[in-house]
């Protein structure tokens, strides 16, 4: 029997009530929202951590992002992955990651893979310091006088934060940036022409395709084609600029930030759409080289993102784990499958390479902490389950190891009620999702007892088999990894300073 091929497709930062096949009203998903009328849609797919570094562990090794423990961080050297599996089973593989650090070979996702393109010798600097600095050193000794006079009280504080912000806008608006310029990341088409073209290679062995897409992630530059596919014509390059700084303010309220959030969500939705676009260009390519009506097509993404919804939050930080955060779009297309809604309940992505190996026939590896449900999901029974999400609290900077072990946060989801547990300060907030679905209104302490004892059960049942079953080797594969890599930045940073000039 020919085995069957797997194309994967992630896409950085959508949240599942941005595609319209989930229900999203504007039409940013054309494609993927076609394609989902003879595919298999999960309503409520749930990731097991946040962000991308939280998350992928599980995607690609179907183990909980902090099962090795809190100080490892993404796949460990030699541990078993889909890649890995469908490797050893004669697939061809290749990967296409547009220049996400976290999904580079530093942490081990370039294992199983014959060919592994980050794109991150492509990546711009982008609006990582939206704030441009004083141009020249009279400027500077002037602004730094400034600041610390005018930092020794909260009002005269804010009102130099002000100042500097504005005055940077006048000088960042001179340059007059396109998109491109602007963009942190390869746009979509760039890594799906490289697809394409390994695509265009090929010599019929069953292979495994892996694209990653971040054209929705922030700072938001999407083509200006995009912008006007979706009606928005109106947001320049200098306006995008502009509101992606502001967006970034620690130190304006919500309220101000409120009224730009139309124009920031124009922005992100063009990205959606372009990434969909693009994913369009990928399947008319799979279709072209007849590799379509034997292939199983996955579309889903690591995390989403917050607008303001809870408390002023924005991007994807570790803070919370909001279903704006783990809900997710999930698509699996495959020959026999048409058509499938699968509504029952949570359906947690430590499942899912377990289950895109059995699609293709290929045995999932041992450690794999997740289970198959391909059988189930072909018949359009899946049992209504629980999801667990997890991460480390305000674990912004995980190149710092500091940072990583900082208290654990975890969810405990069903289809009606969620608990979110916060280990630092040792409480806990548990909610109706059927009469609060947007998080807002945590129940008191006293109400549906049953329900809370049950999920706080599952999260400490989950909290001890994955400490018991750790696996050591592998652990220390990981740690020792972790060491030679601190080693070989340290002695790069000793050779750079020994060089003159």
């Amino acid at each position: 029997m020919k085995k069957r091929s797997l194309v994967l497709v992630t896409v950085d930062c959508l949240r599942a009530d941005h595609a319209g096949f989930q229900g999203y009203g504007r039409p940013v998903t054309p494609f993927l929202d076609s394609l989902s009328e003879t595919s298999v849609v999960f309503s409520d797919a749930i990731v097991a951590g946040v962000p991308t570094y939280f998350s992928f562990p599980a995607i690609m090794a179907s183990r909980y992002p902090l099962a090795l423990g809190r100080d490892i961080l993404g796949v460990a050297a030699g541990e078993p992955t889909i890649a890995t599996a469908l490797r050893a089973a004669g697939y061809r593989t290749a990967a296409f990651v547009a220049g996400n650090p976290y999904l580079s070979p530093r942490f081990g996702y370039d294992q199983g893979f014959e060919e592994f393109n980050d794109f991150l010798d492509a990546v711009h600097p982008g609006e990582s310091n939206p704030l441009v600095h004083p141009a020249n050193k009279h400027w500077s000794n002037l602004n730094r006088w400034m600041e610390a006079a005018l930092r020794r009280n909260r009002l005269t504080a804010a009102a130099y934060d002000e100042l500097y912000f504005w005055y940077c806008q006048w000088r960042s608006a001179r340059e007059n940036l396109p998109m491109e310029q602007l963009r942190r990341y390869p746009a979509a088409d760039r890594v799906i022409d490289h697809a394409c073209s390994w695509l265009n290679h090929f010599d019929g062995e069953p292979f495994f395709l892996w694209v990653h897409l971040m054209d929705p992630h922030h700072p938001y530059y999407p083509p200006q084609e995009a912008l006007s596919s979706l009606g928005v014509g109106d947001i320049s390059p200098r306006r995008a600029r502009f509101l992606n700084a502001f967006w970034s303010r620690g130190d304006v309220k919500p309220r101000r930030l409120q009224r730009y959030r139309h124009e920031i969500l124009s922005l992100y939705d063009a990205g959606v759409h372009w990434a969909d676009k693009q994913i369009s260009r990928l399947v008319d390519a799979l279709r072209c080289a007849r590799l379509w009506d034997e292939a199983v097509f996955v579309a889903t993404a690591d995390h989403g993102e917050e607008f303001l919804e809870n408390d002023g939050a924005r991007y994807h930080s570790p803070m919370n784990l909001t279903d704006q955060l783990i809900r997710v779009p999930l698509l699996v297309r495959a020959p026999e499958l048409s058509g499938i809604r699968i509504a029952q309940g949570p359906f947690s992505l430590i499942h899912l390479a377990p289950t895109l190996l059995e699609a293709v026939g290929v045995p999932a590896p041992h450690s794999f902490q997740g289970q198959s449900y391909w059988k189930e999901i072909s018949l359009g029974n899946l049992p209504s389950g629980l999801a667990i999400a997890e991460c480390v609290e305000a674990c912004d900077n995980p190149f710092r190891v500091e940072d990583r072990i900082r208290p654990r946060l975890m969810a405990v989801r069903d289809r009606e009620y969620k608990l979110v547990i916060y280990f630092g300060d040792k409480k806990e907030y548990f909610y109706g999702l059927s009469r609060d679905p947007a998080e807002q209104s945590p129940l008191p302490t006293g109400v549906l007892t049953k329900e809370r004892a049950r999920l706080l059960q599952v999260a400490r049942a989950h909290l001890a088999k994955t400490t018991r079953n750790r696996n050591a080797d592998i652990v220390l594969r990981a740690r020792l990894h972790e060491l030679r890599q601190g080693m070989g930045r340290k002695l790069g940073q000793n050779a750079a300073s020994a060089v003159p000039g």
